[in-house]
């Protein structure tokens, strides 16, 4: 029960942030540039096993954006200028401009590279058809549910490939989904041919967004778990679960990717207990609340390590409850 892990992507170091600059530009080559991003990779598994998260993360050291990645390994993609994301954030937009195919596998490679470097599971990372549609510009289908749909047959082939690989959980991230709730139903549809059949936990992340609005749908996402902000919002999302018996596992953000302040572990302990007057312990994982590549390294490790110091006190209060208890029923039937 409490398990933690972290969302998906963690901050790339200087010397692959300038790498990859060096690449773009054609002052470093595409060996090189594997080379250092693998490097990263290994040190983020490694910090991961130290601070003692239980399910990994590649890091995604050698992404950019999360739907741009997968645009330019896809068919029927090209890319626009800069179009701003959010605050100082750019990215290029791709544009749909022909029918989406997938020539190869994407991701698999490096999640095998990944869990080769550790015997503790590491999540499969891939963005939702959804939100690669809505954050493209679309230029070839009739509709925004056409070229959804073509894009969650790719994106289905990626899982399947994932699973074949030896993948036991596989993250299908949807953030746009909370953006436009009046496409809500597409997004539930789009999900559930990626997700239909898979046998690993299936966890699909969403990190703001109109929950009052997509709240009533959201035990419809074909996915074992939903991944949510928590602490940045000060856990007043848990308002919306009170009283519910939700069905699914629910991923608890608990502390706040976009401040720079590391949280203290009393501050994530007290979250934690909060959580848990409305979840089961075994319904939740805990994690930060979104990626955490926009935090330095250092303090992405101070929050990871904070995360998991306050689930261990938690956990551990639980599990001396649980002990208690059943000694007390013991007795109780021994009398």
């Amino acid at each position: 029960m409490l398990l933690t892990t972290s969302v998906g992507s963690l901050p790339k170091p200087d010397y692959l942030t300038t790498a990859r600059s060096q690449a773009r530009k054609g002052e470093l080559d595409a060996k090189r540039l594997r080379a250092l991003e693998e490097q990263a990779t290994r040190e983020w598994i490694a910090t991961q096993e130290e601070l003692g998260l239980d399910v990994l993360v590649d890091g995604e050291q050698y992404r950019g954006d999360m739907v741009a990645y997968f645009a330019e390994h896809l068919a029927g993609f090209a890319q626009s200028e800069l179009v701003r994301s959010y605050g100082n954030r750019y990215y290029r937009k791709p544009i749909i401009t022909g029918p989406v195919r997938r020539p190869r596998p994407m991701t698999v490679e490096w999640w095998r590279f990944a869990q080769g470097l550790t015997t503790r599971p590491v999540k499969g990372m891939l963005t939702g058809p959804y939100t690669i549609m809505d954050w493209s510009f679309n230029e070839h289908y009739p509709s925004r549910r056409a070229a959804t749909l073509a894009i969650a047959q790719v994106v289905r082939e990626e899982a399947r490939d994932l699973e074949r690989a030896g993948a036991q959980y596989i993250q299908v991230d949807e953030p746009a989904i909370s953006t436009r709730p009046e496409e809500m139903d597409l997004a539930i549809e789009a999900l559930g041919l990626v997700t239909r059949g898979l046998r690993a936990k299936t966890i699909t992340h969403i990190c703001y967004g109109d929950f009052k609005t997509i709240g009533p749908k959201l035990h419809r996402l074909p996915v074992d778990q939903i991944d949510l902000e928590f602490a940045n919002r000060n856990f007043e999302l848990l308002d919306f679960f009170k009283g519910r018996r939700f069905p699914k596992e629910i991923g608890l953000g608990v502390v706040d990717v976009h401040s720079h302040r590391t949280e203290s572990r009393d501050e994530v302990v007290k979250g934690l207990r909060k959580a848990l007057t409305v979840f089961r312990p075994e319904q939740l994982m805990v994690d930060p609340d979104c990626g955490l590549k926009t935090r330095t390294p250092e303090e992405a490790i101070a929050k990871l390590r904070v995360v998991v110091e306050a689930t261990r006190e938690v956990r551990e209060t639980l599990g001396n409850g649980r002990r208690t208890g059943a000694k007390r029923r013991a007795k109780a039937s021994a009398r």
